[in-house]
């Protein structure tokens, strides 16, 4: 797989998003987890993204019990500041997060260690100078954000370098292009694109919400777009989206990867608990799409022609990131 950076670091330019494993989408196996983790490093990944909320602890023992001995192998991403007791951006809180995650990870450095979400009520630069203290301290070599605005971005930029800006961003959630992309572009911040595929719309295979197991995030938090009505608007862009895939010798979630990666910057993290699937997203790093292709995608996919908010009306409300 071609390669990316993020800050000091050189990355598989599609990373691994671990949180299906643990949480969000139904239940997952571990056999299958750990198999689906060994055969990812085996094919190309070399970057896995995890946190302390998914699963409350299990992503991140899962991660530490399977690839202990691979450790080498891959640049590793966990977060802090986001539990299921809360969003908490306590200094002091980030740096035991810190070791707690160390512990579960087996590992005594996390790569990449992010804010999960900005507290609104302890200033961001609090929060990033208790990060910066870890990478002072060895146990974190570069630090990110989470899902914020322009202006948290640059407040924490001032305190410590930033070396990467995780947020959702697809066809079909366009949020970072409302003015954070260019901030990254001249601080020199990597995006990395989370639920990348629409959570899985992009791919085909999703439904609306009356086939949804109980707890996954579609029937929940990212509801809008997949209430029947809203969903049988928004399946009819699938049908020229499947045909510009095919034009292009790829599959549909492949398309959604590659028009990501036209960005010099861009290292998304598609999640799954499905080995088929990982395997089907690496390939999308083969993947190159002409300058018209993307004019078309984004004429076809964008906010405008998607029925619904990425997030329910409590969700948006709090989102740091919607304040762009």
């Amino acid at each position: 797989m071609k390669t990316r950076t993020i800050g000091s670091l050189t990355v598989s330019e599609i990373g691994l998003g671990c949180m299906n494993m643990s949480m969000g989408y139904g239940k997952a196996d571990d056999s299958i987890s750990a198999r689906l983790l060994n055969e990812a490093l085996d094919v190309g990944y070399t970057f896995l993204d995890t946190a302390l909320v998914y699963g409350s602890g299990h992503n991140e023992e899962l991660i530490g019990k399977t690839l202990e001995s691979r450790r080498k192998e891959f640049i590793l991403a966990t977060k802090c500041g986001l539990s299921r007791d809360g969003i908490n951006g306590d200094p002091d809180l980030i740096i035991k997060s810190c070791e707690d995650s160390l512990r579960r990870l087996r590992t005594d450095v996390i790569d990449l260690y992010y804010l999960h979400r900005v507290d609104p009520n302890i200033a961001i630069e609090e929060s990033t100078g208790a990060l910066s203290r870890l990478v002072e301290q060895g146990k974190v070599r570069e630090i990110g954000l989470s899902e914020v605005c322009s202006a948290n971005l640059r407040k924490a930029h001032a305190v410590h370098p930033i070396a990467a800006l995780q947020s959702e961003y697809s066809l079909w959630s366009r949020t970072p292009e409302r003015g954070i992309l260019d901030v990254c572009d001249q601080l020199g911040v990597a995006m990395v694109p989370f639920s990348p595929l629409g959570r899985a719309f992009l791919t085909g295979a999703a439904t609306d919400i009356s086939t949804m197991v109980d707890g996954d995030l579609r029937t929940t938090i990212a509801r809008p777009r997949f209430e029947p009505d809203a969903f049988a608007e928004n399946i009819k862009l699938l049908r020229p989206f499947a045909e510009i895939a095919e034009q292009n010798n790829c599959t549909m979630a492949q398309l959604a990867l590659a028009w990501l990666l036209h960005r010099d910057g861009s290292v998304p993290i598609p999640g799954t608990k499905h080995i088929e699937y990982m395997k089907e997203n690496a390939g999308a790093s083969g993947v190159v799409l002409s300058e018209e292709t993307v004019a078309t995608l984004n004429e076809l996919i964008n906010e405008k022609t998607v029925v619904g908010n990425r997030y329910n009306d409590e969700r948006m409300a709090d989102a740091d990131s919607e304040r762009d």
